[in-house]
């Protein structure tokens, strides 16, 4: 049987988790054969999760009374909004439909969500990939305890994804402090001496699956997505084109079986 084109309704259906879990997966695998449509949806998952994030403290309030559906066709007029309350609650209604909308504003200030793991990952590689003497606080020799203790500290079962079928070896890792609670953190280096990071931590959504959405901060490029909750990025200074594969390995070993 044939499979039914991904279309644009699908793409919302599956930013706002909506699709059935067969038409899930064919969504997923559509956008994993297409990167340049993943980046955009990425993007829209992202805003999603941020706006989310922004409003959270408000969005429970209760509706106005003025914001009553029989109020207003009895008044046959729009009331003023009076509360962030009953902004929120318009706000959140709309989230489905979002698309190609942004609240950069909201969004900024609300940055929870892939902009944030993306930037903290490109921060704690300029921190720790230079170092020559500390780079990581557990080394690998005893992967064992750090994996423990990362996982301990996440209250999440983590792992160090094995790289070397990518010609990386695990140099080993450390628990590193970002705005949204504690991340893991692990490096790797190559035969040449370059130097890859992987940072992973709880998003704030824990239900968040998202396809892998390039970012660029400087000199370190790399990849960030979420399967499960779990936010990962990848980063190094490095070609899109060598990161990705590499990426792929570590989404690939993430995903539980």
């Amino acid at each position: 049987m044939n499979q039914r084109p991904i279309t644009e309704d699908d793409l919302h259906a599956y930013v706002d988790q909506a699709l059935e879990p067969e038409r899930r997966a064919e969504a997923a695998s559509y956008l994993d054969d297409h990167p340049d449509v993943a980046a955009r949806v990425a993007g829209f998952v992202a805003q999603r999760e941020q706006l989310r994030g922004a409003l959270a403290s408000i969005a429970d309030e209760p509706l106005p009374a003025e914001l009553n559906l029989s109020r207003i066709i009895e008044s046959r007029k729009r009331p003023p909004l009076r509360t962030w309350g009953a902004i929120a609650a318009i706000l959140l209604l709309g989230i489905g439909g979002l698309g190609g909308w942004t609240m950069r504003s909201v969004l900024q200030e609300g940055s929870n969500g892939l902009s944030a793991l993306a930037q903290e990952a490109a921060y704690s590689y300029g921190v720790y990939a230079p170092d020559r003497v500390r780079p990581v606080e557990i080394r690998a020799s005893e992967s064992a305890e750090l994996t423990r203790w990362v996982s301990s500290r996440l209250k999440q079962p983590v792992k160090a994804p094995d790289l070397s079928v990518s010609g990386y070896r695990l140099m080993g890792g450390r628990l590193v402090a970002t705005s949204h609670g504690p991340a893991a953190m692990f490096m790797y280096d190559d035969d040449r001496g370059d130097r890859l990071v992987v940072l992973t931590r709880p998003m704030s959504n824990r239900n968040l699956d998202t396809p892998m959405m390039p970012q660029s901060t400087g000199d370190v490029a790399g990849f960030v997505w979420a399967d499960g909750g779990m936010g990962y990025t990848l980063v190094g200074q490095l070609p899109g084109e060598t990161l990705k594969p590499i990426a792929n390995e570590i989404r690939k070993q993430a995903r539980p079986i």
